[in-house]
């Protein structure tokens, strides 16, 4: 029997493509990721609802569809493989430590298409690029201070950087915060 590689927690990668294998569970991480600390089933469900049926305030019957597979399905399984921390009684869920073997996954590409590591990589590439044609004269460039090339393709990496830690506020916050 082949044994999977497991990650710290325990989840092996295989585990993994089972949880995003279904939307409402990638759709679960998704919220909770972009939320600080607890969140109530009922507003878990009403944003995933708002995200299937595309529009606000998703149908009743959506809403519900939704509520009654987060609470008897998806959110035990989360709960069950550490990715989440689903209190039955006071209805309230919360990212686990287990969740970001999860979306590290799930972070494949950005926005536009592409991955971070590619976009700085190529950002990279293009300053090098720039800062070496400036140097060895090339028509237009050579007209610019290599120095001045490289300060705004820093800027530009600062900025991007910048962009990156706001898209991903609420992870960093909650890294840093102590449990309650």
């Amino acid at each position: 029997m082949k044994v999977l590689p497991t990650y710290n927690n325990g989840i092996d990668r295989g585990e993994v493509h089972e949880i995003l294998r279904n939307d409402r569970r990638r759709a679960t991480v998704e919220v909770l990721r972009a939320k600080l600390g607890s969140v109530s089933l009922r507003n878990l469900s009403e944003a995933i609802a708002e995200r299937e049926a595309g529009e606000s305030p998703p149908p009743r019957k959506v809403r519900q569809s939704v509520y009654n597979s987060l609470h008897q399905t998806h959110l035990p399984k989360l709960d069950e493989r550490g990715v989440i921390e689903y209190d039955r009684d006071r209805k309230t869920v919360q990212l686990e430590e287990g969740a970001r073997h999860v979306y590290v996954h799930m972070e494949v590409v950005n926005e536009y298409g592409i991955t971070w590591a590619d976009y700085y990589r190529s950002l990279g590439v293009l300053a090098l690029m720039t800062v070496v044609a400036a140097g060895l004269g090339t028509p237009f460039l050579s007209s610019v201070e290599p120095m001045l090339i490289a300060s705004v393709f820093l800027v530009l990496f600062a900025l991007s950087t910048a962009r990156q830690l706001w898209v991903n506020r609420w992870l960093y916050l909650r890294a840093l915060l102590p449990d309650e």
